[in-house]
């Protein structure tokens, strides 16, 4: 069985070659859709991202009632490791998003430039299409926070992670200015946790905790190369509990704003 991103392929492919309304080239349907006529024969071999825009914009032109959104949700899953998936189905429906990061900025916050650097350094032997499509996928998570009604995110991370130099300092330098920029943002709060800052429960890795429009939450916890999910109601409030913590130690919004700043200027 063909995979979902062949399946999108497929679909688009045969959305414009059986167009009731008579059949477009591929610059014709590049032309409706606003981009490139090579996006879309990229788009129709299966090869690489599939860019969020244009989804719902193919479902509009060819009236498919919400076709290429489905595909395209299920290639986007497709494209992360079996452990990501079910995250990622919660993710999508989450009111409230709770990041705790000690070592790297969390994905929802990532520059691709950021993204690709992480993921270069973290799969040596990935070739340059591959690692394309991997920081596609971490982009298109995003897209979560684009939407009229995003959920509201609550993100730590530990002041090292700004610290760390990684791609350089262009690379620094754009990802320190988009966390600024979610920072201010009235859904977000984003934060610290300074170096001299004192043991705490959640130092042996990162965690999410996604919570659902019925109230109910999962936790998403992250080692180097294994990641667990439970939503046993005991551990979910205990680590709740611990986050609450970590933001009472935390450096507060204001003060987390002015130190990014404060190192965007000395780099």
């Amino acid at each position: 069985m063909n995979s979902p991103r062949q399946q999108f392929g497929e679909a688009l492919r045969d959305a414009r070659e059986l167009r009731p309304a008579g059949r477009w080239t591929q610059k014709q349907l590049a032309r409706e859709v606003r981009t490139s006529a090579s996006t879309i024969s990229r788009l129709e071999r299966g090869e690489g991202p599939i860019p969020s825009n244009l989804p719902p914009l193919f479902d509009q032109v060819f009236e498919t009632d919400g076709l290429f959104k489905a595909l395209y949700e299920k290639s986007r899953a497709d494209d992360f490791p079996a452990h990501s998936r079910r995250r990622m189905e919660v993710e999508l429906r989450a009111v409230k998003i709770t990041e705790w990061s000690p070592t790297v900025v969390p994905g929802l916050l990532q520059t691709s430039a950021y993204a690709q650097q992480l993921l270069r350094n973290g799969d040596l032997r990935a070739s340059d299409r591959e690692i394309a499509t991997m920081v596609g996928a971490r982009m298109s998570r995003q897209d979560v926070l684009k939407g009229s009604s995003p959920p509201y995110l609550s993100v730590v991370v530990c002041e090292s992670v700004l610290r760390r130099n990684v791609g350089g300092r262009e690379v620094m330098q754009e990802q320190l200015g988009v966390l600024l920029a979610r920072g201010a943002l009235h859904t977000n709060v984003l934060q610290v946790l300074p170096l001299h800052a004192a043991t705490h429960g959640l130092m042996d890795g990162s965690m999410s905790i996604l919570t659902s429009p019925d109230g109910t939450s999962i936790v998403y916890a992250e080692g180097v190369r294994s990641a667990t999910i439970t939503d046993e109601v005991a551990v979910v409030r205990d680590l709740e509990r611990a986050y609450d913590v970590l933001t009472a130690s935390a450096l507060s919004p204001a003060a987390s704003a002015d130190l990014i700043r404060d190192l965007m200027e000395a780099s």
